[in-house]
């Protein structure tokens, strides 16, 4: 247990903070699996729609530090990727 104020104030910062991320990628991790049931059925618009509003998301999720920005660029590169394979063969 923190005994300065300056660390008791720290701890509340990070349990806060820790409450902001789990929430982000909570959400964020919500719409990459939507994108990647999609994909599963092999219905490309829905894909295509999910990740529309995945990226916007993802992308927001790096801004606001929960996960890196490259992280964030990987998932939605691999994201496209997928989608676009699933619409080229479609």
């Amino acid at each position: 247990m923190a005994n300065h104020k300056s660390a008791m104030k720290r701890n509340r910062q990070n349990q806060l903070q820790r409450l902001r991320n789990r929430s982000n990628k909570s959400k964020m991790k919500g719409v990459v699996k939507k994108v990647l049931e999609a994909i599963d059925l092999k219905s490309g618009d829905q894909a295509q729609e999910a990740l529309k509003l995945a990226i916007p998301i993802i992308e927001k999720t790096a801004v606001k530090g929960s996960i890196h920005k490259k992280n964030a660029s990987r998932k939605v590169s691999r994201l496209t990727k997928r989608v676009n394979a699933l619409l080229g063969a479609a």
